[in-house]
């Protein structure tokens, strides 16, 4: 085994584990070593959004998206880093792809549901 796919192994354990932070460290040295490897950039992603560290999280499932522009985990991904960042319109644009792409998955069509209600200082 390569020592990029331990680093991944390592990092994925830590996010099974609930240690999102200390995922990042051994995610970061693998994408360092492969850059373009859509995998390594999902799992940092994920760690990002679990430690609130919403605008490297949207920049690595941005990346993702320029690997593999039909990803539908990516699209949704990237769309709560957007929504947790006050970018409602760009992500809800992000959830109906996500939910186009995989139409049998609820949970991406009830994100889109979810901001696409009114709010209370809004007409209806």
């Amino acid at each position: 085994m390569s020592e990029t796919y331990d680093l991944y192994q390592q990092g994925r354990a830590h996010l099974r584990k609930g240690r999102a932070a200390q995922a990042t460290v051994a995610l970061e040295k693998a994408k360092r070593r492969e850059p373009r490897k859509a995998s390594i950039r999902e799992a940092l992603g994920i760690a990002y959004l679990r430690i609130q560290r919403y605008q490297e999280a949207e920049e690595e499932f941005r990346v993702m998206l320029e690997l593999s522009p039909a990803d539908d985990y990516a699209h949704y991904a990237l769309g709560r880093a957007l929504e947790k960042q006050g970018k409602d319109a760009e992500a809800n644009g992000h959830y109906k792809l996500a939910s186009s792409l995989r139409p049998e998955n609820e949970h991406y069509a009830s994100r889109i549901l979810d901001l696409d209600e009114p709010g209370p200082d809004e007409p209806e």
